[in-house]
């Protein structure tokens, strides 16, 4: 019988999960040295940063569903952070980092299953919320530290520049993921709330959600304009700028200062 005190036990960093932080770790570390370029050491912070994002973000959605009832997320090991539960390794990871290193949005990488029978409608509002609202965490901390001065950007520009890219993809994700679309954890959070036959009639819209998306923000200039309007509304919020976005993204795009793109 799996009985609490065994999914109690199940909360535990994986091996991974802590060999990806200290990988993170040394990998800010070498934003303040000269034993790699620049560029070179912000793609790597971001890049690891970003996967440890996508884990913070679906053991959110998990710990709150098993917080709420939903027993099966410590069976399938989500309340492990090994980023390997809640990812494809294609679809999650490599396929976002493509569109990013292209000049794409950051997408959202992984999921999680839910027992949704094993949730209120309060409850199911709650684990769709605490995904997103754990990038706008991550984000919000990251930008303070830019932002706020807690790192100095005259003696670790390169640092900066790793944590204020990293932060504001963070927010691009927050924002994203509001978005009451099928797929997405803003339409998962109003979902409850829709008749049965609303629900039932969108649900094959889902597997949609990222055409759905590029076709919108992409095809029209006003919704795409209002889309980054909005995460930049939040960034300007910690004292960081469009052009300082701009600088950091070429920044970590090193690639091509070399030709290679």
């Amino acid at each position: 019988m799996y009985t609490e005190a065994a999914a109690v036990e199940k909360i535990r960093p994986s091996p991974v999960f802590i060999g990806l932080v200290v990988l993170t770790v040394v990998a800010a570390w070498l934003t303040t040295t000269d034993l790699v370029s620049p560029g070179i050491a912000v793609f790597l912070f971001v890049i690891l940063a970003w996967i440890l994002s996508v884990t913070f973000h679906e053991f959110a959605h998990a710990v709150v569903a098993w917080r709420s009832g939903d027993r099966s997320v410590a069976q399938r090991g989500y309340l492990t952070l090994d980023p390997r539960k809640y990812t494809h390794p294609i679809l999650s990871i490599a396929l976002p980092i493509f569109f990013v290193l292209i000049g794409g949005l950051p997408l959202p990488g992984g999921a999680v299953l839910i027992n949704r029978a094993a949730l209120s409608d309060r409850e199911s509002v709650l684990v769709a919320l605490a995904g997103p609202f754990t990038n706008l965490a991550l984000g919000a901390m990251a930008l303070y530290a830019v932002g706020g001065g807690l790192v100095d950007s005259a003696t670790q520009p390169t640092l900066v520049a790793a944590l204020g890219l990293f932060g504001i993809f963070q927010i691009f994700v927050f924002v994203l993921n509001m978005l009451p679309i099928p797929g997405l954890d803003g339409y998962a959070a109003i979902e409850p709330a829709l008749p049965e036959s609303t629900r039932q009639l969108l649900r094959p819209v889902a597997q949609y959600a990222f055409i759905i998306l590029f076709i919108g923000l992409f095809s029209s200039p006003w919704l795409g304009r209002l889309f980054f309007d909005g995460v930049f509304a939040i960034v300007d919020l910690f004292g960081v700028s469009r052009n300082s976005f701009q600088t950091w993204y070429e920044l970590f795009r090193f690639w091509g200062d070399i030709g290679l793109l």
